[in-house]
């Protein structure tokens, strides 16, 4: 088990000579690595859709087995297990930035193909930094068994490109990549990140806060606890405010250094939703209020 040189690979990790951990391959480089490395399948437990069409130009077969923050239920283990069991390898297991749902994956998998002991599971975790509060995964480590081989092959499995996630996973996920492109803009002075020329700073707040709004009027959300709801309505709140602010400054000529304020509204919206994750998303499901 140890960590992998990498360029253009978040996070690489070799668990076991036939499985990978680390995070989403982006750009022709990305998947070029995954070649060199000797993958042949890459697995994501990433919410959103793989870039099948850039895996296929490199040859590499693309399985979606998604899972959340809050742990990995037993059937997606299983999965997992057969998957590194039976599918061409060596295989990059990835989620989004390689530190947590990934290597979590990974140990599980090969735990319960009988690949690792269980006694190393946690040790893949703590490798790749997977942050503590997320007590799901780490209680999904602890509790991997090894299954015996005739189990895992008379397990029928579908392996699909692309998995269809619930409407608010859905959600969530393209919530999360705006916010992820408006910490960039944010790094950048509040103007149009010199590596990312496509994003807008007003159309990107303004994107947030929309996505918010359409969110608060879904009925997935009104089926949800009043406290979540609260917070969801916290986030508009600030999210407006920031695109207010950011409108505000980028109108005024006379203004060359961002308001302080910005940050500021930013730095409230970061604390709205990390204080969700920990209720909402990060909690083992039966311990959810």
């Amino acid at each position: 088990m140890k960590r992998l040189p990498a360029e253009h690979l978040p996070n690489p990790l070799q668990v076991h000579p036939r499985v990978i951990s680390g995070g989403l391959p982006e750009g022709d480089a990305a998947f070029r690595e995954l070649v060199d490395l000797g993958v042949k399948t890459i697995i994501s437990v990433d919410g959103m859709a793989p870039d099948v069409q850039a895996a296929r130009r490199f040859g590499l077969r693309y399985v979606h087995l998604p899972h959340g923050y809050d742990g990995i239920p037993a059937t997606r283990v299983k999965e997992l297990a057969k998957a590194v069991h039976e599918l061409e390898g060596p295989i990059y297991i990835h989620c989004h930035h390689g530190k947590h749902r990934s290597p979590a994956a990974a140990s599980v998998a090969c735990v319960t193909a009988g690949l690792l002991p269980p006694e190393n599971a946690v040790s893949v975790l703590h490798l790749a930094g997977t942050d503590p509060t997320y007590r799901g995964l780490y209680q999904a480590a602890r509790q991997a068994q090894a299954l015996p081989d005739a189990e895992l092959e008379a397990l029928e499995v579908a392996f699909r490109e692309i998995q269809a996630v619930p409407p608010m996973a859905d959600a969530m996920v393209e919530l999360s990549m705006v916010h992820e492109h408006l910490k960039l803009i944010e790094s950048s002075g509040w103007t149009t990140p010199p590596q990312h020329p496509d994003l807008e700073p007003a159309h990107t707040t303004r994107m947030l806060r929309e996505l918010i709004t359409e969110l608060l009027r879904s009925q997935h959300v009104a089926n949800e606890p009043a406290d979540f709801r609260q917070m969801l309505l916290s986030s508009e709140q600030i999210a407006q405010q920031l695109e207010s602010e950011l409108t505000k400054w980028h109108k005024d000529t006379s203004r060359r250094q961002p308001p302080p304020q910005l940050s500021a509204l930013a730095g409230r919206l970061a604390q709205e939703c990390k204080a969700c994750h920990a209720r909402y998303r990060d909690t083992p499901r039966q311990e959810r209020p």
